[in-house]
């Protein structure tokens, strides 16, 4: 464990019609972050997303886990407006599949070695809806999944309301095998309100947090990739999933779409060195 220390600056600036609010630099042992973000995304436009920001991964291939929709860039499925991304699943034929979504990644446009990132949403609700916020190898370093490994910032299925998960994946720890490492938290309303998800990352630790409050901590154990693979570049993803092994696991209630998860902002804050 590692004991974090304060320093009590806060700053203002704005970016759009949003008014930011610094956080304090936190540091973890020798390690700050920048009280500044380098990268934001306000969503202060209306359209498709930035394609300067987000590009899209596309197709109904199951992506592992037997998800039931089929990923498209359409406006339909991933739209911007009034402040807010929206993530929407529709229950229609799409690309073989019989539902449809968007998974948007920063992918060659915001790839990240260490830092803080923050993300404000509002969830879907629903048995069979399986929305995320997380990260993956830009380069596969170490090889195929989990070998290069995974962060996942959000994950919620919908059976299991206002259970969110944060968890990180590699060769020694996942959850194919029951190693990985994760924990969970009750947040009321998360269909209902915004809360914040936050990712910590620095080359001693990955550290999770639901609205400020510390929900996961991984320390490196500085043995092997197979133990810690995150030291390499990844990239942020946002998608909502249909069914699947997990967000399936009790069924998908069709009554229930569209369902959506809305993204107020998006921002990294690099790590100081």
């Amino acid at each position: 464990m590692f004991s974090i220390f304060i320093t009590p600056v806060i700053l203002l600036w704005s970016f759009g019609s949003h008014t930011v609010v610094n956080h304090t630099v936190v540091k973890s042992k020798d390690w700050a972050f920048e009280s500044k973000p380098s990268w934001v995304e306000e969503f202060n436009y209306k359209g498709l997303p930035n394609k300067n920001n987000w590009g899209y991964d596309l197709g109904g291939s199951g992506w592992g886990n037997n998800e039931k929709q089929n990923y498209t860039d359409n406006l339909e499925n991933a739209s911007v407006g009034n402040g807010l991304l929206t993530i929407t699943a529709k229950k229609e034929s799409s690309g073989g599949m019989a539902y449809s979504s968007a998974r948007i990644v920063t992918k060659n446009r915001l790839d990240i070695l260490y830092g803080r990132i923050e993300v404000k949403a509002k969830l879907p609700a629903g048995r069979g809806t399986w929305p995320a916020i997380w990260m993956l190898p830009t380069d596969s370093h170490y090889g195929g999944w989990p070998k290069s490994g995974e962060i996942d910032i959000m994950e919620h299925v919908g059976y299991d309301q206002d259970n969110v998960h944060f968890s990180t994946h590699s060769e020694a720890y996942y959850f194919k095998i029951n190693t990985q490492k994760t924990a969970a938290k009750i947040i009321k309303g998360t269909s209902k309100d915004f809360h914040i998800y936050r990712l910590d990352w620095t080359p001693e630790s990955i550290v999770g947090y639901y609205d400020n409050e510390k929900v996961f901590e991984f320390v490196n154990e500085h043995k092997t990739y197979k133990e810690w693979p995150f030291d390499k570049r990844f990239h942020l993803l946002l998608n909502v999933a249909v069914g699947g092994d997990w967000g399936g696991a009790k069924g998908i209630d069709d009554t229930i779409f569209p369902q959506k998860m809305q993204v107020d902002y998006v921002r990294y804050y690099k790590l100081v060195e």
